[in-house]
Protein backbone atom coordinates (compact mmCIF):
# COMPACT_ATOMS: atom_id res chain seq x y z
CA UNK A 1 0.00 0.00 0.00
CA UNK A 2 1.33 3.12 -0.99
CA UNK A 3 0.33 6.86 0.15
CA UNK A 4 0.32 10.29 -1.95
CA UNK A 5 2.58 12.33 -1.19
CA UNK A 6 1.53 15.40 0.76
CA UNK A 7 1.65 19.18 -0.91
CA UNK A 8 4.00 21.37 0.59
CA UNK A 9 2.20 24.29 -2.09
CA UNK A 10 0.72 27.23 -0.78
CA UNK A 11 -2.94 27.39 -0.33
CA UNK A 12 -4.70 29.63 -2.64
CA UNK A 13 -7.06 31.92 -0.83
CA UNK A 14 -9.45 34.22 -3.24
CA UNK A 15 -9.59 37.84 -1.98
CA UNK A 16 -11.82 40.17 -2.67
CA UNK A 17 -10.62 43.94 -2.97
CA UNK A 18 -12.81 46.99 -3.12
CA UNK A 19 -11.21 50.13 -5.21
CA UNK A 20 -13.09 53.67 -5.48
CA UNK A 21 -12.61 57.42 -4.88
CA UNK A 22 -14.35 59.28 -1.89
CA UNK A 23 -14.09 58.37 1.87
CA UNK A 24 -14.05 55.00 3.65
CA UNK A 25 -17.43 53.79 5.34
CA UNK A 26 -17.44 51.77 8.60
CA UNK A 27 -19.56 49.58 6.88
CA UNK A 28 -16.78 48.73 4.59
CA UNK A 29 -14.34 48.87 7.74
CA UNK A 30 -16.76 46.21 9.70
CA UNK A 31 -16.74 44.14 6.77
CA UNK A 32 -13.12 43.49 6.65
CA UNK A 33 -13.14 42.85 10.45
CA UNK A 34 -15.88 40.30 10.05
CA UNK A 35 -13.71 38.97 7.04
CA UNK A 36 -16.25 39.44 4.35
CA UNK A 37 -14.00 41.45 2.03
CA UNK A 38 -10.08 41.21 2.16
CA UNK A 39 -9.49 44.74 1.44
CA UNK A 40 -10.06 48.14 0.71
CA UNK A 41 -8.42 50.92 -0.96
CA UNK A 42 -10.16 54.56 -1.30
CA UNK A 43 -8.30 57.29 -3.15
CA UNK A 44 -8.40 60.77 -2.48
CA UNK A 45 -9.19 59.46 0.98
CA UNK A 46 -8.28 62.72 2.56
CA UNK A 47 -6.75 65.94 1.34
CA UNK A 48 -3.11 66.72 -0.30
CA UNK A 49 -3.36 69.58 2.19
CA UNK A 50 -3.64 67.50 5.30
CA UNK A 51 -1.24 64.84 3.84
CA UNK A 52 1.31 68.11 3.32
CA UNK A 53 0.58 69.78 6.86
CA UNK A 54 1.26 65.64 8.54
CA UNK A 55 4.96 65.19 6.12
CA UNK A 56 6.30 68.42 7.33
CA UNK A 57 5.06 67.89 11.03
CA UNK A 58 6.74 64.33 10.68
CA UNK A 59 9.93 65.94 9.26
CA UNK A 60 10.57 68.46 11.71
CA UNK A 61 9.14 66.07 14.93
CA UNK A 62 11.56 66.34 17.87
CA UNK A 63 10.41 62.49 18.43
CA UNK A 64 11.54 61.63 15.40
CA UNK A 65 13.72 58.10 15.47
CA UNK A 66 15.90 56.72 13.06
CA UNK A 67 14.25 52.51 12.66
CA UNK A 68 16.42 49.60 13.59
CA UNK A 69 14.75 46.87 11.83
CA UNK A 70 16.89 46.62 9.14
CA UNK A 71 14.74 48.92 6.99
CA UNK A 72 16.55 52.39 6.00
CA UNK A 73 13.86 55.11 7.67
CA UNK A 74 12.66 56.82 10.01
CA UNK A 75 9.66 56.63 12.42
CA UNK A 76 7.76 58.34 15.01
CA UNK A 77 5.44 56.71 17.66
CA UNK A 78 6.20 52.67 19.40
CA UNK A 79 5.41 49.13 17.29
CA UNK A 80 4.53 46.24 19.38
CA UNK A 81 6.95 44.37 17.14
CA UNK A 82 9.17 42.42 18.58
CA UNK A 83 8.73 43.88 22.40
CA UNK A 84 7.24 42.73 25.87
CA UNK A 85 3.95 44.34 26.60
CA UNK A 86 6.18 46.96 29.57
CA UNK A 87 8.33 47.67 27.14
CA UNK A 88 5.74 48.48 23.94
CA UNK A 89 3.04 50.53 26.19
CA UNK A 90 6.18 52.99 27.83
CA UNK A 91 6.94 53.24 24.50
CA UNK A 92 3.17 54.46 23.37
CA UNK A 93 3.36 56.66 26.33
CA UNK A 94 6.59 58.48 25.54
CA UNK A 95 5.27 58.70 21.91
CA UNK A 96 2.22 59.92 22.65
CA UNK A 97 2.62 63.57 22.58
CA UNK A 98 4.92 63.59 19.14
CA UNK A 99 1.74 61.30 17.60
CA UNK A 100 -0.14 64.42 18.61
CA UNK A 101 1.70 66.89 17.28
CA UNK A 102 1.95 65.40 13.63
CA UNK A 103 -1.99 66.16 13.66
CA UNK A 104 -1.85 69.59 15.95
CA UNK A 105 -5.36 71.14 15.16
CA UNK A 106 -6.03 68.76 12.08
CA UNK A 107 -9.25 67.00 11.72
CA UNK A 108 -7.23 64.01 10.46
CA UNK A 109 -8.71 60.94 8.59
CA UNK A 110 -7.14 58.58 11.88
CA UNK A 111 -8.90 59.75 14.83
CA UNK A 112 -11.57 60.83 12.35
CA UNK A 113 -11.94 56.82 11.34
CA UNK A 114 -11.18 55.83 14.80
CA UNK A 115 -14.34 57.57 16.35
CA UNK A 116 -16.73 57.05 13.57
CA UNK A 117 -16.14 53.18 14.15
CA UNK A 118 -16.53 53.75 17.61
CA UNK A 119 -20.02 55.44 17.69
CA UNK A 120 -21.01 52.95 14.93
CA UNK A 121 -20.09 50.14 17.21
CA UNK A 122 -21.38 51.48 20.22
CA UNK A 123 -24.96 51.21 18.14
CA UNK A 124 -24.46 46.98 17.85
CA UNK A 125 -23.70 46.93 21.11
CA UNK A 126 -19.47 46.30 20.76
CA UNK A 127 -16.60 48.36 22.10
CA UNK A 128 -13.78 50.14 20.31
CA UNK A 129 -10.73 51.53 22.50
CA UNK A 130 -7.03 51.59 22.40
CA UNK A 131 -5.21 48.39 23.78
CA UNK A 132 -4.25 49.28 27.15
CA UNK A 133 -1.81 47.74 30.11
CA UNK A 134 -1.18 48.38 33.80
CA UNK A 135 1.49 50.48 31.63
CA UNK A 136 -0.42 52.77 29.84
CA UNK A 137 -2.16 52.75 26.42
CA UNK A 138 -1.78 52.31 22.52
CA UNK A 139 -0.97 55.57 20.58
CA UNK A 140 -3.74 55.93 17.79
CA UNK A 141 -0.86 55.13 14.49
CA UNK A 142 2.47 55.50 14.51
CA UNK A 143 4.33 56.77 11.42
CA UNK A 144 6.99 55.43 9.56
CA UNK A 145 9.01 56.69 6.79
CA UNK A 146 11.45 54.71 4.56
CA UNK A 147 13.42 53.98 1.62
CA UNK A 148 14.51 50.79 0.89
CA UNK A 149 15.77 49.32 -2.46
CA UNK A 150 15.90 46.06 -4.19
CA UNK A 151 12.68 43.62 -5.30
CA UNK A 152 11.12 44.94 -2.42
CA UNK A 153 10.74 48.10 -0.53
CA UNK A 154 9.03 46.38 2.09
CA UNK A 155 9.51 41.91 1.97
CA UNK A 156 6.57 40.08 1.93
CA UNK A 157 5.10 39.13 4.91
CA UNK A 158 1.72 38.50 7.04
CA UNK A 159 0.51 40.89 10.13
CA UNK A 160 -1.00 37.94 12.15
CA UNK A 161 2.37 36.12 13.48
CA UNK A 162 3.92 38.55 15.70
CA UNK A 163 0.27 38.82 17.13
CA UNK A 164 0.12 35.13 17.82
CA UNK A 165 3.29 35.60 19.73
CA UNK A 166 2.25 38.60 21.42
CA UNK A 167 1.71 36.75 24.56
CA UNK A 168 -0.56 36.55 27.57
CA UNK A 169 0.65 40.08 28.71
CA UNK A 170 -1.13 41.99 24.98
CA UNK A 171 -5.00 41.73 25.72
CA UNK A 172 -4.51 41.92 21.63
CA UNK A 173 -2.77 38.45 21.26
CA UNK A 174 -6.41 37.08 20.93
CA UNK A 175 -7.06 39.25 18.05
CA UNK A 176 -4.80 36.84 16.06
CA UNK A 177 -7.72 34.17 16.19
CA UNK A 178 -10.06 36.56 14.45
CA UNK A 179 -9.23 39.42 11.80
CA UNK A 180 -6.09 41.48 12.48
CA UNK A 181 -6.93 44.74 10.16
CA UNK A 182 -4.06 46.74 8.92
CA UNK A 183 -4.69 50.51 8.50
CA UNK A 184 -2.54 52.85 6.62
CA UNK A 185 -2.78 56.45 5.30
CA UNK A 186 0.19 57.86 2.72
CA UNK A 187 0.55 60.95 3.71
CA UNK A 188 4.00 60.94 1.43
CA UNK A 189 4.37 58.91 -1.57
CA UNK A 190 7.15 58.49 -4.44
CA UNK A 191 5.61 59.22 -7.98
CA UNK A 192 5.73 55.86 -9.26
CA UNK A 193 5.99 52.39 -7.48
CA UNK A 194 5.82 51.72 -3.95
CA UNK A 195 2.43 49.41 -4.68
CA UNK A 196 1.11 47.25 -1.54
CA UNK A 197 0.91 43.95 -3.10
CA UNK A 198 -1.53 41.57 -1.84
CA UNK A 199 -0.89 37.71 -2.55
CA UNK A 200 -4.10 35.73 -2.23
CA UNK A 201 -2.18 33.26 0.42
CA UNK A 202 -3.34 33.56 3.87
CA UNK A 203 -0.49 31.09 5.58
CA UNK A 204 -0.90 28.74 8.28
CA UNK A 205 1.04 28.32 11.50
CA UNK A 206 2.42 25.47 9.24
CA UNK A 207 3.39 27.37 6.70
CA UNK A 208 5.16 29.99 9.00
CA UNK A 209 6.89 27.12 10.59
CA UNK A 210 7.52 26.01 7.58
CA UNK A 211 9.51 29.12 6.31
CA UNK A 212 11.03 29.98 9.85
CA UNK A 213 8.66 32.89 10.44
CA UNK A 214 6.69 31.72 13.45
CA UNK A 215 7.43 34.50 15.52
CA UNK A 216 7.96 37.44 12.97
CA UNK A 217 5.66 36.75 9.96
CA UNK A 218 8.79 38.18 7.72
CA UNK A 219 10.08 37.31 5.23
CA UNK A 220 7.82 34.80 2.75
CA UNK A 221 10.96 34.19 0.18
CA UNK A 222 10.32 34.44 -3.48
CA UNK A 223 10.41 31.12 -4.35
CA UNK A 224 7.50 30.22 -1.70
CA UNK A 225 4.95 32.67 -3.44
CA UNK A 226 6.29 31.94 -6.76
CA UNK A 227 3.27 30.93 -8.88
CA UNK A 228 0.71 32.55 -6.19
CA UNK A 229 -1.83 35.08 -7.88
CA UNK A 230 -1.57 38.57 -6.72
CA UNK A 231 -2.95 42.07 -6.65
CA UNK A 232 -1.30 45.48 -6.70
CA UNK A 233 -2.80 48.76 -5.14
CA UNK A 234 -0.98 51.59 -6.91
CA UNK A 235 -1.12 54.12 -4.39
CA UNK A 236 -0.93 57.96 -4.29
CA UNK A 237 -0.81 60.88 -1.80
CA UNK A 238 -4.14 60.91 0.24
CA UNK A 239 -5.11 57.35 -0.23
CA UNK A 240 -6.52 55.34 2.06
CA UNK A 241 -5.54 50.99 2.66
CA UNK A 242 -7.25 48.46 4.61
CA UNK A 243 -6.40 44.93 4.38
CA UNK A 244 -7.08 41.64 6.18
CA UNK A 245 -3.01 41.45 7.56
CA UNK A 246 -3.29 37.66 8.10
CA UNK A 247 -2.48 37.43 3.75
CA UNK A 248 0.97 37.84 2.64
CA UNK A 249 1.47 41.73 1.49
CA UNK A 250 4.39 43.71 0.80
CA UNK A 251 5.80 47.00 -0.92
CA UNK A 252 6.96 46.85 -4.37
CA UNK A 253 10.33 48.96 -5.22
CA UNK A 254 9.63 52.09 -5.99
CA UNK A 255 11.33 54.86 -8.43
CA UNK A 256 10.94 58.57 -9.43
CA UNK A 257 13.79 59.94 -6.97
CA UNK A 258 14.48 59.49 -3.48
CA UNK A 259 10.99 60.98 -2.00
CA UNK A 260 10.57 58.79 0.91
CA UNK A 261 7.23 57.08 1.44
CA UNK A 262 5.74 57.87 4.69
CA UNK A 263 2.71 56.21 6.28
CA UNK A 264 0.14 56.32 9.13
CA UNK A 265 -0.19 52.92 10.20
CA UNK A 266 -2.07 51.05 12.90
CA UNK A 267 -3.54 47.85 13.66
CA UNK A 268 -7.33 46.60 14.97
CA UNK A 269 -9.77 43.53 15.48
CA UNK A 270 -12.04 41.85 17.49
CA UNK A 271 -10.36 40.62 20.84
CA UNK A 272 -13.82 39.29 21.34
CA UNK A 273 -17.45 39.34 20.12
CA UNK A 274 -17.67 42.32 22.08
CA UNK A 275 -14.80 44.11 22.61
CA UNK A 276 -12.47 45.58 19.15
CA UNK A 277 -8.38 46.68 20.06
CA UNK A 278 -6.49 49.73 18.84
CA UNK A 279 -3.09 49.06 18.31
CA UNK A 280 0.49 50.42 16.35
Amino acid sequence: MTTSPVSTAPAISSISLRERVGSITTTEIISVLKGEITGLHIKNGFSNQIAEEITHNFNDSPGLKDRKDGVPGQYVGASHYRKDAVNYFADSEDARPFIDMLFGDLVDPVRGIFEALKRDLQHQGIELRLARSDHGQANICRAISWCGSGPYALAPHDDVAQVLCAGSDFEFSTVAENTVAALNFYPSMAKEGGDLRLWSHKPTGADRKAQDVETTGYPYSSTYLEGIPYRDLQLKVGDIALIDGGFVHGVTSKSGGKKPRLVLNCFFGFARPDLVLWWT
